[in-house]
């Protein structure tokens, strides 16, 4: 009996090319401010989602340097400025890669503050060490010269990408996409038609790492859809 040799299913040439970017940021202040757990919630409930991104997802960037305090602002303040470790380490405990908008993850603060404050009401208007800003960021992208036009050119593109080039393709981008997703895996999946390649992208975590490490498993996995 013969048998046919089985050729391994290649991924096809993308309809459109890759163009690795970098951003900077305009830092600004919004209308809210809080001095006190209540006006913190209340400003919580106002804010534009930007700020919320900023204060989360953003907020990870400076974390992988320091290392050092809780991995979201609203944290960091809670222990810092109003000496409440228990509502800090609530707000730590939420997972940014749970959620698929900004909005739901909007409400998840605003629902850890409010059962805190359920429990201890008299810290709704103790006054805090220090005022919470709630910030925005306007964004603005900056081409870098990389550009992929096939998967070996972006495996190619991604070792010589900056971390801030990784922290505008795969983390900042989840505002833009919702949170649903990351430049790279958009790519991959839309253009390239590797789905599972995407969904381990997405499956990196962002937390315990840093961004080199980060950058590194993104080159990992798409190296390995090479094969």
């Amino acid at each position: 009996m013969t048998t046919t040799a089985v050729t391994p299913i290649r991924p096809h040439t993308p309809v459109k090319p890759f163009y690795f970017n970098t951003s900077a940021h305009l830092l600004r202040i919004t209308r809210q401010r809080a001095t006190s757990l209540f006006e913190f919630l209340e400003a919580l409930r106002e804010c534009p989602e930007g700020s919320i991104f900023q204060h989360t997802f953003r907020t990870l960037q400076e974390h992988h340097f320091i290392r050092e305090g809780f991995s979201n602002d609203f944290a960091q303040w809670a222990l810092s400025a109003c000496n409440e470790p228990s509502l800090a380490e609530g707000l730590a405990s939420v997972d940014v890669r749970e959620f698929t908008s900004v909005a739901d993850l909007r409400e998840r603060f605003i629902q850890i503050v409010e059962r805190f404050l359920t429990r201890n009401p008299a810290a709704a208007n103790r006054q805090a060490r220090e005022t919470f800003y709630f910030c925005a960021s306007d964004i603005v992208v900056i081409p870098t010269i990389n550009v992929a036009h096939t998967l070996q050119e972006f495996a190619q593109g991604l070792r010589r990408l900056s971390v801030h080039s990784i922290q505008h393709h795969f983390i900042e981008a989840r505002l833009r996409l919702k949170l649903m997703s990351n430049d790279f895996s958009q790519w991959l999946y839309e253009d390239l038609g590797l789905t599972e390649a995407a969904r381990q992208l997405n499956r990196i975590d962002i937390y315990t790492v840093t961004l080199d490490d980060v950058k590194n498993q993104i080159i990992k996995i798409v190296e390995r859809a090479l094969i």
